[in-house]
């Protein structure tokens, strides 16, 4: 794995669970089942080193083209899951899959909020310092980073 995680957004989320059985669209008196869960964890955001694209112009000039930054992972700590006010129905019990839908959800929902945040700027940001850094340290004095530009498909 070529990755080059940049940017790392810890965050703590609670999760409100409900289901209830259905019978034609109508929900089946006695069946709710419901929890609450705390959880945190965090969400990686950088960029596949491996697209990096050099070009030396000069022995002090340098050209570098980055790709996109990514979300390289999102991650929920099952060690700090403090589960509260969770159901007990015996028509209609909690299985581990509710609990699985419900991270799977919170997972999205925790990335949309990332990006909305701007982690693929900072990722983007960070990137260009920290290779800025590394060429300066080479010798290189005009250092000149871009961001690689997405080619539209056709259909």
């Amino acid at each position: 794995m070529q990755e080059l995680a940049l940017v790392r957004y810890n965050y703590t989320g609670v999760i409100s669970y409900r289901d209830q059985r259905k019978i034609f669209s109508m929900n089946v008196p006695l069946t709710d089942k419901y929890f609450l869960l705390k959880y945190n964890g965090y969400i990686k955001a950088g960029v596949d080193f491996s697209r990096i694209k050099v070009n030396v112009i000069s022995p002090t000039d340098v050209h570098v083209s980055i790709p996109k930054a990514t979300i390289l992972d999102i991650v929920v700590d099952e060690n700090s899951m403090e589960v509260f006010n969770e159901s007990e129905n015996a028509f209609n019990p909690l299985k581990m899959d509710d609990y699985k839908e419900a991270l799977i959800r919170e997972k999205e929902v925790m990335r949309r909020d990332a990006i909305d945040q701007g982690i693929y700027d900072q990722a983007v940001d960070h990137a260009k310092l920290t290779l800025s850094t590394l060429l300066r340290d080479m010798g290189f004095i005009n250092i000149e980073i871009t961001e690689e530009l997405v080619v539209p498909r056709a259909n």
